[in-house]
């Protein structure tokens, strides 16, 4: 038996390739274009705190934008941000999408793993040869 779990809002952050949304899209989950949320430019924190208010998972490309999901050693790490759902993409715009496509079932897992254990986080890092997840 499969436990069904909630679609997925992504929040692409500004410097996302939209691209790299489409697997997302592909899959009928909701995406959220930093432009429809946050004016050009906006703060990192005004970025995570909008993907925290709409319960959407981050994707980002930006390095700040990791800081925001740590738990220890960084200013940024209270209880703040502790819900922060972050799928960073740290390969090339070219990759991009087909690495998000090439790890879509692993990012559907640690959600629902995510959706089952509320206290839990998704966060994943995508890179050209490897994914990481941090729980």
């Amino acid at each position: 038996m499969t436990r069904r779990t909630a679609p997925m809002s992504i929040l692409l952050d500004e410097s996302t390739p939209v691209l790299a949304a489409r697997p997302f899209l592909d899959e009928n989950h909701r995406v959220i274009r930093h432009s429809e949320v946050c004016e050009p430019g906006a703060p990192d924190a005004e970025v995570v705190a909008q993907a925290l208010l709409n319960q959407a998972v981050l994707l980002a490309v930006d390095l700040d934008m990791k800081r925001f999901g740590r738990r220890f050693g960084k200013a940024n790490n209270g209880e703040k941000y502790k819900g922060l759902d972050l799928v960073f993409l740290a390969c090339s715009e070219t990759l991009a999408e087909k690495r998000v496509a090439q790890a879509l079932s692993f990012i559907k897992h640690e959600w629902a793993y995510k959706c089952g254990k509320p206290t839990r986080r998704l966060w994943v890092d995508i890179r050209p040869h490897s994914l990481t997840r941090h729980r």
